[in-house]
């Protein structure tokens, strides 16, 4: 479904990603992970067309992802960033419905498809009239979720989107976002630092440092065959969060 290809992207001559080439499959979880400033969040803009990279080449279902194809793509394409990255001046209902709007749906398939988020997502139909403020931390992930699978997108990017939440409101969040993987089938590329989340989410897991790609595989991959001392290091770095998860040790 994506293709990264020899990526290289720099800001102010600093490397965010060297070299990285990656294959997200279509229909599976790929989550992305590493200690902060590795080049995750980067990463998800380049796909996403946010970001052109200095060097390489990024295809979105073979074809290359450029300029000129980088607004279609993202109608293909839903995003959701840590706490959400809500329109505060702006109705729940109006963040998630804003660019079906734009894009000239009407009333009626607008409504059915809220409707049928609100029954993926578990969020109270009365929290769709609340602004962002009045919401809880957890309904404002709901929310920020609803918004980027409005426009039924094929992939869907998610940067920390569980990051800022309480244990219990995490835990709740993993198991409905869980849900809502299996039920859509959507590919899924998401960002995490923590291995046990990854462990409960992904089918492959891409450890990242400095810009580059460690090592790519299942959990079981890792623990069993590190392809660098960082792996093993990683792991061992957070070892009671994968108990926690239920992880093999």
């Amino acid at each position: 479904m994506i293709e990264l290809i020899e990526i290289h992207k720099a800001f102010r001559a600093v490397a965010a990603v060297e070299g990285v080439s990656l294959q997200v499959d279509a229909g599976h979880t790929t989550v992305l992970i590493g200690p902060s400033g590795c080049g995750k969040s980067t990463l998800l803009k380049l796909m996403l067309g946010l970001l052109r990279p200095d060097r390489g080449e990024v295809r979105f279902d073979g074809r290359p992802v450029e300029p000129s194809s980088s607004r279609t793509l993202r109608h293909q394409i839903g995003y959701v960033i840590q706490e959400g990255g809500l329109f505060p001046h702006m109705t729940a209902r109006r963040n998630v419905t804003l660019t079906a709007a734009h894009l000239g749906w009407s009333r009626q398939r607008i409504d059915a498809r809220l409707a049928d988020l609100v029954d993926l997502t578990h969020i109270p139909g009365d929290a769709l009239d609340r602004y962002p403020g009045q919401l809880s931390g957890g309904q404002r992930q709901r929310i920020s979720l609803m918004r980027a699978l409005m426009l039924d997108p094929r992939v869907l990017l998610m940067d920390e989107p569980l990051g800022a939440l309480d244990p219990m409101i995490r835990a709740d969040l993993q198991q409905d976002l869980q849900n809502v993987f299996r039920t859509l089938g959507k590919t899924v590329v998401m960002v995490t630092h923590d291995m046990g989340e990854a462990s409960y989410f992904a089918g492959r897991i891409v450890l990242m440092r400095a810009g580059r790609i460690v090592q790519a595989g299942c959990l079981r991959d890792l623990l069993d065959a590190p392809a660098d001392p960082f792996v093993t290091q990683f792991i061992n770095a957070q070892r009671s969060p994968l108990d926690a998860m239920g992880a093999p040790s």
